[in-house]
């Protein structure tokens, strides 16, 4: 339901977030290689992540991304909406462009339900809350070897 781009900007945010304490400031390089994501794309992600102020950068030989503290209580619905848009979830499950309670496809009542399960979810979550969970070890955003 999300694209690839989204699930890395999550990733990017959570490892960023978790690495808050201290006024840590990370380069791209290092947050693609923590989340498991090609560099050139992490880039443009989290430019997409900065201009929407979920997390912030700044330029120089002192710079790189970081995450401040009032960022950390956004929920994650925010960065679906910054790099996915909303449409993820009003679509039709099968793609139709007229589809709904009136006309409805095959999949509309089981995909509303999914669709607003998951819209719940992102918005009752925050980005310190995942970041919270990596940091305890009991949640993890880079694939096993």
């Amino acid at each position: 339901m999300i694209s690839k781009a989204c699930k890395y900007g999550i990733r990017a945010a959570v490892y960023v977030a978790s690495r808050a304490e201290g006024g840590v400031k990370l380069n791209v390089k290092d947050i693609a290689r923590e989340v498991d994501a090609p560099e050139a794309f992490t880039a443009k992600i989290l430019q997409i992540l900065n201009k929407h102020r979920i997390i912030t950068s700044l330029k120089g030989p002192y710079g790189g991304f970081y995450i401040e503290d009032y960022q950390l209580e956004q929920p994650v619905i925010n960065i679906v909406h910054a790099i996915d848009g909303t449409a993820v979830f009003w679509e039709c499950g099968l793609g139709l462009k007229q589809c709904s309670a009136t006309h409805p496809c095959p999949m509309h009542s089981k995909f509303k339900a999914a669709r607003e399960s998951l819209r719940d979810v992102f918005q009752n979550t925050t980005i310190r809350q995942l970041a919270e969970e990596l940091k305890e070890g009991t949640s993890f955003i880079k694939n096993l070897v």
